[in-house]
C-alpha cells in the first residue's frame, strides 16, 4: 500500500505551518526517515513564474521555510532548485518570496543551467534534465496544487517538468503536439528517471479555474505528503473532486500500470477525507473534443471543436512574453496587436500560463460551445 498523509494548515503563519509539517511527517516517522546527516537535499518547489505568494502561482515561502528547517534538523544540506517557465531562477525566486527564505535560512539556490542527458527506457529515449536534480542525495518535491489548462491538474508528477531546463520545455510541447495523452506519457517517463524521495503538497491556498498561471486562489487549508508522487496526485484529485476522465496523467499511469495509480492500493492517514469539506475545484473549460475523430474531420473542424487563446483588448501590453514562450512560434505582434496563427497552434496554452499580466483568455469553437452548453443543461436538470 502507498501511504498518503493529509493534515490541516489553515494559514501560512510559520508557526501553523511548522506544526502541520511535523504532524504530516509523523505518519512517516519524521524527516529523519528521508534525510540522513550529510545528505545534500534538493528541494524542488513550483517556481512557474515571478508572482507574489498571494497569487497562488508558486509554492508558498513559508512551506519552503518549514521544509528547509526540517532538513537542517535531520542533518541535511538544503538546496532549492527549479527551472521556471519564464525568467531566471533567481528573479522568479525573488518575486515569489522564495529567495528571501533561501537567504534567511542559509540554504543554497541550485544552478539548474548545467544539464545531463539521460537515456529513457519507454516511448521517449532521451531526456535532458538539470544535473543538480540527478546529483542530489535526496529529493523533496514541493508542488502547489493547481488546475492546469492542458493536463487539468498539476501537482506532484507535473511539478517535475521543472527539471527540464529552459528552451527544452517548448521542444517537448512541440513533440507532443496537441496530444494530451502523449504529453502525459512524457511527464510520467520523466518522473520515472528519478522519483523524488518525498512529495509535500502546498494545498493551503490552491488554484482553481484557468491554472496554472491565470487561475483563482482557492483556500483549501491542507498539506499532503507521500513517498509516491503519483499516489499523492490521486488523493489530491480526489480532494479537488476532479473526474478521472479529465486526469490525463493518472489515466496514462493506469495504462502503464505504474505503482501509485490504483486508489484501492493507497492508504490515507491523518485527516479523514470525509472530514474535508470543500466545494469541487472549478476546472478549466474543456479545450478539445476531437478525440476519436478521423484525421480528415479533425483537419476541417479543428477550430470549431477546440478552444484557442486570444488577447484581451485593453489588457495586453504587448510585452512579448507569449511570443517567446510559444512552442510552435505562431504568435506575433503586428500593427500594435497580438496575432495568432491558429492553423499552427497546438493548444498547449503556454502563452496563457506564462502571461505576466493575465491578459490572455480562451475562446470556444462554435461546435465545442454548443456541446458544452448541452452538457451544462443536462447536468443542471
Amino acid at each position: 500500500m502507498n501511504r498518503v498523509a493529509v493534515e490541516k494548515s489553515e494559514s501560512y503563519d510559520i508557526i501553523t505551518v511548522r506544526k502541520a509539517l511535523r504532524d504530516l511527517l509523523y505518519h512517516f516517522d519524521g524527516m529523519g526517515q528521508f534525510v540522513k546527516p550529510g545528505d545534500r537535499v534538493l528541494i524542488k518547489p513550483n517556481m512557474l513564474m515571478g508572482k507574489a505568494p498571494e497569487a497562488a502561482v508558486t509554492t508558498h515561502p513559508s512551506i519552503l521555510q518549514g521544509v528547509i528547517e526540517l532538513v537542517r534538523e535531520a542533518g541535511g544540506t538544503p538546496v532549492v532548485g527549479d527551472s521556471p517557465g519564464f525568467g531566471s531562477s533567481r528573479s522568479v525566486a525573488a518575486k515569489s518570496g522564495l529567495f528571501a527564505v533561501v537567504e534567511a535560512t542559509g540554504a543554497e539556490l541550485a544552478d539548474f543551467s548545467t544539464i545531463k542527458t539521460v537515456i529513457g527506457t519507454g516511448r521517449f529515449k532521451r531526456f535532458e534534465v538539470a544535473e543538480a536534480y540527478l546529483n542530489a542525495d535526496k529529493v523533496i518535491n514541493l508542488p502547489k496544487l493547481k488546475t492546469h489548462e492542458m493536463m487539468t491538474m498539476t501537482c506532484g508528477v507535473k511539478n517535475l517538468f521543472g527539471i527540464v531546463v529552459g528552451k527544452a520545455k517548448p521542444a517537448w510541447h512541440l513533440r507532443a503536439g496537441d496530444s494530451k495523452e502523449l504529453f502525459a506519457r512524457m511527464l510520467l517517463e520523466l518522473y520515472q528517471i528519478r522519483e523524488p524521495d518525498l512529495t509535500i503538497v502546498d494545498a493551503v491556498t490552491a488554484m482553481e479555474g484557468n491554472g496554472p498561471g491565470s487561475g483563482d486562489p482557492y483556500h483549501v487549508g491542507l498539506l499532503l505528503a507521500g513517498t509516491n508522487a503519483l499516489a499523492v496526485d490521486v488523493i489530491a484529485a480526489e480532494i479537488a473532486q476532479i473526474p478521472k476522465k479529465r486526469l490525463f496523467v493518472e489515466r496514462e499511469a493506469e495504462a502503464l500500470q505504474l505503482n501509485g495509480w490504483n486508489r484501492n492500493e493507497i492508504e490515507t492517514v491523518g485527516l479523514a477525507l470525509e472530514d474535508v469539506h470543500i466545494k469541487p475545484f472549478k476546472l478549466p473549460p474543456i479545450a478539445d473534443v476531437q478525440f476519436g475523430l478521423p484525421k480528415f474531420l479533425k483537419k476541417h473542424l479543428r477550430n470549431q471543436l477546440t478552444t484557442r487563446p486570444f488577447a484581451i483588448k485593453g489588457k495586453c501590453l504587448l510585452c512579448g512574453v507569449c511570443v517567446s514562450a510559444c512552442p510552435p512560434k505562431v504568435i506575433s505582434i503586428k500593427n500594435k496587436a497580438l496575432c495568432f496563427d491558429y492553423s499552427g497552434c497546438i493548444r498547449c496554452f503556454c502563452c496563457r500560463e506564462l502571461c505576466p499580466h493575465s491578459a490572455l483568455d480562451v475562446r470556444e469553437g462554435f461546435l465545442l460551445k454548443l456541446l458544452n452548453r448541452k452538457n451544462k443543461f443536462i447536468s443542471d436538470r
